[in-house]
């Protein structure tokens, strides 16, 4: 897929930020990858994938090293400089990649290693770190990361068809019953979460629906296909109108908000074609 000229402007609009943070490609000179929200690194490289840009663009191949340079042997992605290393970065970073078409990468095999030796008890990802103090909640997993990890995995041929993913994938499902806030940064499923947000960088129903429908567990479970009947329930004439868009985003054609979106809509067809 390449870039359509309607979304030339979009793709420009990205690119004029890309000194923002201090250094080129979206960082800071100590190359904080996920600084400068919703122009980060990591995020500008998705950002452009959705557009349709292709991989071998060089500034796609110049930003893909800058973040394998930040890759340790043991798995991790540093994306701080110093500071722990939060196994939500990693999944950050490893995704980004993945949607890159690098899944098959050495560094990135044992990444998928690493995350799958240190899921928490209930099947997701949890980072340690308790800015809202500690409760019962927070013995959870954090259902954002954990749905980023199985959107990286999907691209995975050693690890896509994995039988322990489906702890993760149940996890993520029990959300939908518990609804409220849970895990250490507490992801909850209110008012926002119901909301159309697009493209996809927060926990909400249209990315949920859209990474789990990836996964067989999911697809034939009830708790997805109320969830999935919900995000139908949004469209208009089978098109996703975009509900919730980040104010700095805006400006940018692809998601206008309250409008339907052509590339939106792309993937609300791909969760269909999954569905067969």
């Amino acid at each position: 897929m390449t870039v359509e000229e309607r979304y030339m402007s979009d793709v420009e609009s990205i690119l004029s930020h890309r000194h923002d943070n201090g250094a080129d490609l979206w960082t800071t000179p100590d190359k904080r990858l996920i600084k400068g929200a919703p122009f980060s690194t990591i995020e500008s490289v998705m950002y452009l994938l959705e557009l349709g840009m292709e991989p071998e663009e060089p500034i796609l191949k110049a930003a893909a090293d800058l973040i394998f340079d930040t890759w340790r042997e043991d798995g991790r992605f540093h994306v701080y400089p110093t500071g722990a290393v939060y196994p939500c970065q990693t999944i950050l970073a490893a995704n980004a990649l993945c949607h890159m078409g690098y899944a098959s990468d050495a560094r990135l095999r044992k990444t998928f290693q690493h995350l799958m030796d240190t899921r928490h008890t209930d099947g997701g990802w949890r980072c340690k770190k308790f800015s809202f103090g500690r409760g019962p909640e927070t013995e959870n997993s954090n259902p954002l990361p954990t749905l980023t990890a199985l959107d990286s995995f999907r691209y995975s041929d050693e690890f896509r068809d994995e039988p322990s993913l489906d702890r993760a994938v149940e996890f993520l499902l029990e959300h939908w019953m518990i609804r409220k806030p849970i895990g250490p940064c507490h992801y909850g499923m209110g008012t926002l979460f119901m909301q159309v947000e697009y493209p996809f960088r927060n926990y909400n129903l249209f990315v949920y629906v859209y990474v789990l429908s990836f996964f067989e567990k999911a697809r034939t479970d009830k708790r997805f296909l109320e969830a999935l009947q919900a995000l139908e329930a949004k469209t208009v004439g089978g098109r996703i109108v975009v509900e919730r868009v980040v104010p700095k985003l805006a400006g940018l054609s692809f998601c206008k908000k309250g409008q339907p979106s052509a590339l939106a809509t792309r993937r609300y067809r791909e969760i269909l074609l999954n569905m067969g």
